[in-house]
């Protein structure tokens, strides 16, 4: 697990980091290969939504179309505090109640290199979630000049290892960018970061799926 970086109380340096985020933006997305037959998707949805049980119901789904199957869960939150720790615990007790089979493997940072290493034709990985994923390098904001030019390294390694992924990936992400637009600079910034990094990943993703009220409604569905 990589480690923390220290913090910094510079934070002259905040505007021109954040300028390379939104800079990625305007990227032209990376398309996904028509000849990739992996069937990655991306699942989206406010805070209750029902991400993380659809995440649970496809890799349960995965699991019993044969006895060859294994899922993976890529956990990304860290407890910070004692809500974050309950909140970890109900998400642990749910998919061990909802999908028993999948296993689970603790990742902060480095995405990319699980995808690496863990993905095989007849293991299906699910990453939930890159909202706390981006959270662990971008806040608190003291924190961003140093974490965010890793993050960018880390998003364009995630992009590549999406591509190359030899099984399925389920990502779950939130869509927070449907409100009132914050009042505070860091959470402005943060929303925007999320919002590209959401955009990056669906154009990779052949299904992306909006949650909604624990409906699923399918955004895209490529053939």
């Amino acid at each position: 697990m990589t480690a923390l970086v220290p913090q910094s109380n510079a934070n002259s340096a905040v505007q021109t980091t954040n300028s390379a985020l939104l800079v990625t933006s305007t990227a032209t997305h990376v398309a996904l290969p028509t000849s990739n037959k992996i069937q990655h998707e991306f699942i989206l949805g406010g805070q209750k939504s029902g991400k993380s049980r659809r995440a649970e119901f496809l890799a349960s789904e995965w699991l019993a179309r044969s006895s060859n199957h294994q899922a993976v869960l890529i956990a990304t939150a860290m407890a910070h505090d004692a809500e974050m720790q309950k909140r970890i615990q109900r998400h642990q007790d749910d998919r061990a109640l909802h999908s028993p089979g999948l296993a689970t493997l603790e990742e902060p940072w480095q995405l990319a290199k699980m995808i690496q290493t863990h993905s095989q034709p007849h293991t299906l990985l699910v990453v939930d979630c890159l909202t706390l994923w981006l959270t662990n390098y971008l806040m608190p904001m003291p924190e961003f000049e140093h974490l965010a030019p890793q993050y960018l390294d880390q998003l364009d390694a995630l992009e590549k290892a999406l591509l190359n992924a030899h099984g399925p990936v389920v990502l779950v992400s939130n869509e927070i960018g449907l409100g009132v637009i914050p009042m505070g600079t860091e959470v402005r910034q943060f929303v925007d970061a999320l919002g590209i990094l959401n955009q990056k990943i669906a154009s990779i993703c052949p299904k992306v799926t909006l949650m909604a009220a624990g409906i699923a409604l399918t955004m895209k569905a490529d053939a």
